[in-house]
């Protein structure tokens, strides 16, 4: 069956055959069983709910053995034939073209290419899944390409619930990801509630569709690690980080980001993977450079590189314990230092023990998952002890928002000194002061056309709208345009696109605003060929209510609280956006967080201006209202200047209280 007419079928008419594994295609951990027998049954009675009662007997069976051996109902055997990629948007057979566009993004998020393990539905961070399984999809499918600019799809934690009646100017979807009554948001809970198949993970952008590839989060990365060098190592902001070695860890969905943007800024960037399949794929895609097994190797390349001072990344096939303790053993002492493990999923293979090969992690964590969580808990130990020796040697070290110091702290590592941790999140002493709380986030957006020579032009229409927009921006934010301008402008030699033909820079509201419509006009005059879908990582001013990531510099009490995120996700639903989502967990990990997104597309109209015009400057500025309310400075000066730009914004702005007025409580 082609494409075109597979697509559109959704529970097929006859029952397929079932599918063995593919050998080829990195799998997702299995996951330990933690279901009563009555909790089986009613899985596998959930899972059979969508089918014609003459499979039952046959699917029960088959569905029973999925949950025993994977710890999910997957679903193996609806797993469509045809390729999985972003494809144009005209070979989408659909009423209505805001839905073609959601189906391209779905695509992507699945693509092997793109996707960490694809046949299970995982986008990134090891359970960031699109749908808990194929039918699920395939439902999906099927209800985008018969709806109408007139009817909402709704979606539960992947499951598509239906298509309600609604009009031209409502989303055309609706998300939510594992919104669960606050009570019972425990890991346990995920775990149970995933495995019976009423709930998922959907990570940031894998359960709202808004994934790029790894090119995602490397523009972010590389500001994260240009600021720290600046910040710590008193960098000069002119220079590249000719002979800066940077170590961390991680080379999956959004880690493998890393190792292109560290040598985008000129540095030595030495990467841990203990998956020997991820390190990989990084390398084949060109994301990594060199890859080693042995680490007296590796040290002589290191040693090589500095010399030189050479822009490489340099990846080691093995455990980060065991090349941090190694580095101490030497007497190396990176200059900067992080961590991308997917520590938010400790306990079902996000974090590999130190001492195992990945293999033997997998079989532990299947065959024994308690012995393999306190493996775990031991390995965290050791790490934070080697992070803590190497910064006391003169490193400096930051977390990356992947709960490696909330885990480590859990597990009884010393990394907590007068009930603060010891070492910075990356938010609050980077991204947070110097972008957030001046409005730059990670804007990005889709050509639908799948075009490079679109993408080619966009870029070209984003650097100038960004070089106008510098000449007269105010010093407080001069840097962030000179960085972004840098960005784009070297975006097409930097080989970033994996999966559909998309790009991202940090954009302040007027620099977002100013593209997209600068956007929106040569979609109308014929410039673009196609449409085009904008969006943001949930990762961002406005997005994420995360108290140890996003919101980490929210220093007035409210950095657990979560009305941002759920007011972003509302606000943006009646102000023109495509689709919108509303997720539990994300980045530090389910109960942990917060975060929405959208999508909106833009097809030179005057409705998608005016959609442009009403959206964007709420997505940012409602962020930077909050931020400012906390008393963030560079916040207050950001939404001071918003309020000028546009009279029709007003603003509730704090005042600071002078430091000694309250010394009558002392």
């Amino acid at each position: 069956m082609i494409f075109s007419e597979d697509i559109i079928i959704g529970i097929p008419n006859k029952l397929p055959e079932a599918k063995a594994l593919d050998s080829n295609i990195d799998h997702a951990p299995i996951r330990p069983i933690k279901l009563s027998l009555n909790e089986k049954k009613l899985a596998i009675e959930n899972a059979l709910r969508y089918f014609p009662k003459e499979w039952h007997r046959e699917l029960a069976r088959e569905f029973s053995e999925e949950l025993e051996k994977y710890g999910h109902i997957y679903m193996y055997r609806f797993r469509p034939d045809y390729e999985m990629y972003a494809r144009p948007i005209e070979e989408y057979p659909t009423k209505s073209v805001s839905a073609a566009a959601i189906m391209h993004m779905i695509q992507n998020n699945l693509d092997p290419e793109v996707a960490q393990y694809p046949h299970e539905l995982v986008t990134y961070g090891g359970n960031g899944t699109v749908f808990q399984n194929w039918i699920q999809y395939r439902l999906t499918m099927f209800y985008l390409s018969k709806m109408t600019d007139e009817q909402t799809l709704v979606m539960y934690s992947g499951h598509p619930m239906g298509l309600f009646p609604s009009h031209k100017n409502s989303p055309r979807v609706v998300v939510t990801n594992g919104m669960v009554i606050p009570n019972y948001s425990s890991q346990l809970d995920y775990e149970k509630m995933n495995a019976m198949g009423v709930s998922q993970f959907g990570q940031m952008t894998a359960g709202s569709y808004m994934y790029i590839g790894p090119q995602g989060i490397v523009h972010g990365t590389a500001i994260t690690i240009m600021n720290a060098a600046r910040k710590y190592l008193n960098m000069n902001e002119e220079k590249n980080l000719g002979g800066i070695l940077f170590v961390t860890s991680g080379l999956g969905g959004m880690s493998g980001a890393q190792a292109k943007a560290a040598v985008i800024t000129g540095a030595i960037c030495v990467i841990a993977e203990c998956n020997p399949f991820a390190a990989k794929k990084r390398h084949q895609q060109g994301w990594l450079n060199e890859i080693y097994h042995n680490l007296d190797e590796l040290s002589e390349r290191i040693s090589d590189a500095k010399n030189k001072r050479e822009a490489v990344s340099l990846g080691y096939v093995g455990n980060i314990v065991d090349l941090l303790e190694y580095f101490i053993s030497k007497g190396i002492t990176p200059d900067l230092g992080s961590d991308q493990t997917s520590l938010h999923n400790p306990w079902l293979g996000g974090y590999m023990p130190v001492g195992m090969t990945y293999e033997h992690g997998l079989e532990l964590l299947s065959s024994d998952p308690e012995k393999f969580k306190i493996e775990v808990k031991k390995s965290l130990k050791r790490h934070a002890k080697a992070v803590n020796t190497l910064s006391n040697n003169g490193m400096f070290f930051w977390d990356y928002g992947n709960a490696f110091l909330l885990e480590a702290s859990r597990a009884g590592a010393k990394v907590i000194e007068n009930d603060t941790f010891l070492f910075p999140s990356y938010v609050e002493d980077i991204m947070g002061p110097m972008c957030f709380d001046y409005g730059f986030g990670p804007f990005r957006w889709v050509c639908l056309s799948g075009k490079k020579s679109d993408l080619e032009i966009t870029d070209k229409i984003a650097l100038e709208v960004l070089e106008k927009l510098s000449k007269n921006c105010p010093e407080e934010i001069k840097l962030q345009y000179m960085d972004n301008i840098k960005w784009i402008s070297e975006a097409e030699k930097h080989d970033l696109v994996v999966g559909s033909k998309a790009r991202i820079l940090y954009a302040d509201e007027i620099g977002r605003l100013q593209i997209a419509l600068e956007f929106n006009k040569a979609i109308r005059t014929g410039e673009l060929s196609g449409p085009i879908v904008l969006g943001r990582d949930h990762h961002d001013v406005s997005g994420t209510d995360s108290p140890y990531r996003e919101t980490a510099n929210i220093k007035d009490g409210s950095m657990f609280t979560a009305d941002m995120a759920v007011h972003n996700f509302v606000g943006d639903s009646f102000r023109g956006a495509t689709w919108v989502s509303l997720h539990n967990g994300g980045g530090v990990g389910w109960g942990e967080v917060i975060n929405g997104g959208f999508g909106m597309i833009i097809d030179g109209s005057e409705r998608a201006k005016a959609n442009i015009e009403s959206m964007i400057s709420w997505d940012v500025n409602n962020g930077i209202a909050r931020r400012s309310w906390a008393r963030n400075a560079g916040a207050k000066f950001a939404i001071k200047k918003a309020m000028e730009r546009n009279n029709k914004l007003e603003i509730t702005i704090s005042n600071l209280v002078d430091e000694n007025i309250l010394d009558f409580l002392i």
